[in-house]
């Protein structure tokens, strides 16, 4: 037995209605060819396997997650970060892959799979094989076992009995699905590590066999990676420290629902500011007569990243074409000069920062934007 989907009551169900016009809205506007779509989808994609690593303790700046999606190396993260980055890269690299020829064929093979993805960097995790013996999740701060995984005898079967469900075809909505799939795989703790990544990872999964929008942009794990111990508190309450899949899950997809809810704002936030964002540029390119391929090291430059040579002629060879070491280098000569950007550190630690009129677009894209509603929907 598993945790069951509670009946959604009319609160929860104009919740979820709310989110899918949201969502419907949104693939609309995402749908029309914009050039600024390809750096929103990139870093989007960089916030989820951020967000998702951050739970786990794993820091990294935006920027340097960015680069680890490119396959490029991050400037401060630590070896450590680097690896569990990539490995959850990879493993939503996959998931994104399988979406684009569904159905998606979900077995427990699969999740064995992303899981050896996701922590192939450390054979001790035992990666893509479930765990020997018991488990327990352990609050360090407070000294206090907050959760024991499902007896070692019953995971197997608990898994089979997962993979049933994520199967078999439901009237239950994509994100609810997506929740409960998140909660059992947390609770059975399969795994010896790497148990929260891969109930994200799947979580994400479900989105996109449900196919009304990419999950780089509904993924909720940069809105758990914001509000951890919130996340962690919801989880300790449903579970009640051990498995129990009898009690109620209602609390739980209640805060999933709230997750997707404002996600989906902030994403709606940030198609608005992209769009200023990139039309702002793109009059500056026009009125200094610059080459149109510089946009992409200035719209980096205006979110706040640290731009970089190797990041910019990935980027451009992901959404353009290929230049060379020397040309980008060019590049960032001529924009530095124009007092664009700003040049930090030196030889192969140099970075580059906005600057100047690029200041002056980011600071313009913030008194655009209106007050976001993050209310509590389920507020009486």
């Amino acid at each position: 037995m598993l945790f069951t989907t509670p009946t959604l009551d009319l609160v929860e169900t104009e919740v979820l209605t709310r989110i899918n016009e949201l969502r419907a809205s949104m693939r609309m506007q995402l749908n029309e060819p914009r050039r600024w779509q390809g750096s929103l989808r990139r870093l989007s994609f960089a916030r989820n396997i951020r967000g998702s690593n951050s739970i786990e303790g794993y820091d990294a700046d935006l920027d340097d997650a960015a680069a680890v999606a490119l396959g490029e190396k991050p400037l401060d993260a630590s070896e450590d970060t680097r690896l569990a980055l990539e490995g959850y890269r990879n493993a939503m690299t996959y998931v994104l892959q399988l979406a684009q020829e569904p159905p998606v064929e979900f077995s427990e093979q699969l999740i064995k799979s992303l899981h050896f993805m996701m922590t192939s960097y450390d054979l001790k995790n035992r990666p893509g094989r479930w765990r020997l013996g018991p488990i327990f999740v352990r609050d360090d701060e407070a000294e206090v076992i907050v959760h024991e995984g499902a007896d070692i005898a019953e995971v197997g079967r608990l898994m089979k009995e997962l993979v049933t469900y994520m199967t078999i075809p439901s009237d239950e909505a994509d994100v609810i699905r997506g929740a409960m799939v998140h909660l059992n795989l947390v609770m059975v703790h399969p795994f010896r590590d790497g148990n929260g990544r891969m109930a994200r990872c799947l979580q994400s999964l479900m989105l996109a066999s449900g196919g009304v929008l990419s999950p780089i942009f509904m993924s909720i794990e940069e809105y758990l990676g914001r509000n951890t111990q919130h996340y962690y508190d919801i989880l300790a309450s449903v579970g009640g420290g051990s498995w129990a899949p009898d009690r109620d899950a209602r609390p739980w997809i209640r805060f999933v629902l709230t997750a997707h809810l404002r996600q989906a704002l902030t994403l709606q936030r940030r198609i608005r500011d992209s769009e200023r964002v990139w039309s702002e540029l793109e009059r500056i390119i026009e009125q200094r007569g610059l080459p149109d391929r510089m946009i992409h090291a200035m719209f980096d430059a205006v979110v706040g990243f640290r731009v970089r040579n190797a990041i910019y002629r990935a980027t451009l060879k992901e959404a353009e074409g290929e230049i060379s070491e020397q040309s980008a280098s060019r590049d960032f000569k001529v924009m530095t000069d124009l007092g664009l950007l700003a040049a930090r550190g030196e030889r192969r630690g140099r970075y580059y920062v906005r600057s100047g009129a690029l200041s002056s677009v980011y600071e313009n894209v913030l008194k655009a934007r209106t007050v976001r509603d993050n209310s509590d929907p389920f507020a009486a």
